[in-house]
């Protein structure tokens, strides 16, 4: 969790050079950065669930609910870290993400093949 404190919190312009400049095409580097992005919010979900699954009882009342100062504090501390597109935008610029590009050729065998197995 240290590595999300240092990332900035708020949304920054980013210059469209910049972002391309790995990937010489901005819309493979969104895509990159998108994929990655939805992983980091997918493992935040499993986190925050199994932390607050400690509180779920099917005894609980209005009061205990409402009362519940620890899963508050757990809901708050996700509430603060940065959104996964952030993170996801620093890792892309610090090469901390593996990707791969399929290259055309690689599309049209796959097409071909498919073609292949449909006659």
């Amino acid at each position: 969790m240290d590595k999300k404190k240092t990332i900035s919190t708020t949304t920054q312009t980013r210059n469209i050079t910049d972002l391309s400049s790995k990937t010489n095409n901005i819309y493979e580097t969104v895509m990159i950065i998108t994929k990655r992005a939805n992983q980091i919010a997918a493992e935040q979900k499993q986190e925050l669930s199994r932390k607050l699954e400690e509180f779920n009882s099917m005894n609980d009342t209005v009061e205990e609910v409402f009362e519940n100062h620890e899963q508050i504090e757990i809901s708050r501390y996700y509430e603060k870290q940065p959104k996964p597109t952030l993170l996801a935008i620093e890792e892309f610029f610090n090469d901390r993400i593996y990707y791969r590009l399929v290259e055309k050729k690689d599309k049209d065998k796959d097409k071909d093949k498919e073609k292949e197995k449909a006659n």
